[in-house]
């Protein structure tokens, strides 16, 4: 029988703190009155989380601490970085001069909201077209796709995901509020269509850039439903020390290399 997400959050919790020491509609989505419903009839969903994402929905004082810190926080770096990312740009069009600087894709946050969001390009032009004949090489399971020695990669590319510098343009999704700095990564509306119901749960908050899953070492290997468990975990444990311990953790990641 599988383990409801409090009682993986409660197993996944100490070793977390274990780690801390070393706009449209997607039509793939329910609206947020029958994903409750599905949290309580279907099977794998679990309860617990939906009463967690309906109590901070009236955490007033906290929402309104976490948007002020999105705000704020995004411009310090948009600000400060501003010649980084001039850099970088130029870098992304030496390497592969036939695609733009950004690249954009249509993703998913809270309620199933789609939204653009924005990264450097660390592929090649092509690299949606080369998906399709790749598929067979997936290294995860579920819906998503990960490849550890994609082919489509640049060499610019490499060192972007390696310092996770290719994700800096999303503070700008922060700022028009599609995205909270911490927050479930935001997924494809592909990846969403294929979602069961107690995956869709972790829609039940605002994406973000960073969660837990971004500061596990060994997140490229961690199963898709362990993915979801870490991002219900966090939506029982949302609070302003969680969010900073995992903003914390995300520049030890980034300061230490360890995207991919």
């Amino acid at each position: 029988m599988r383990r409801t997400a409090a009682v993986a959050a409660r197993d996944d919790d100490a070793s977390i703190e274990l780690g801390d020491l070393t706009g449209g509609q997607s039509e793939a989505f329910c609206c947020h009155d029958t994903m409750r419903a599905h949290a309580i009839d279907a099977e794998g969903c679990d309860p617990e989380v939906v009463a967690a994402a309906e109590r901070l929905s009236r955490r007033y004082t906290y929402r309104f601490v976490k948007r002020a810190f999105d705000v704020v926080f995004s411009l310090m770096v948009l600000t400060c970085f501003c010649w980084l990312f001039a850099v970088v740009a130029v870098a992304v069009k030496l390497d592969d001069p036939e695609g733009p600087v950004l690249f954009r894709q249509k993703r998913v946050t809270k309620d199933g909201r789609e939204f653009t969001m924005y990264k450097f390009r660390s592929m090649f032009a092509d690299a949606e077209e080369r998906l399709a004949e790749l598929k067979a090489l997936n290294e995860k399971t579920g819906p998503v796709f990960k490849m550890r020695d994609d082919p489509r990669v640049t060499r610019v590319g490499r060192l972007l995901r390696r310092t996770s510098l290719d994700e800096m343009p999303q503070f700008v999704n922060v700022l028009k509020g599609d995205l909270s700095v911490v927050g479930p990564r935001p997924a494809l509306p592909s990846e969403v269509a294929e979602y069961t119901p107690r995956q869709r749960q972790r829609l039940l908050v605002k994406a973000g850039i960073t969660c837990y899953w971004q500061t596990r070492r060994n997140r490229d290997s961690i199963t898709f439903d362990k993915w979801v468990d870490l991002d219900l975990l966090y939506i029982l444990k949302s609070g302003i020390w969680t969010d900073f311990k995992l903003i914390v953790q995300t520049v030890g990641c980034v300061l230490t290399f360890q995207g991919e």
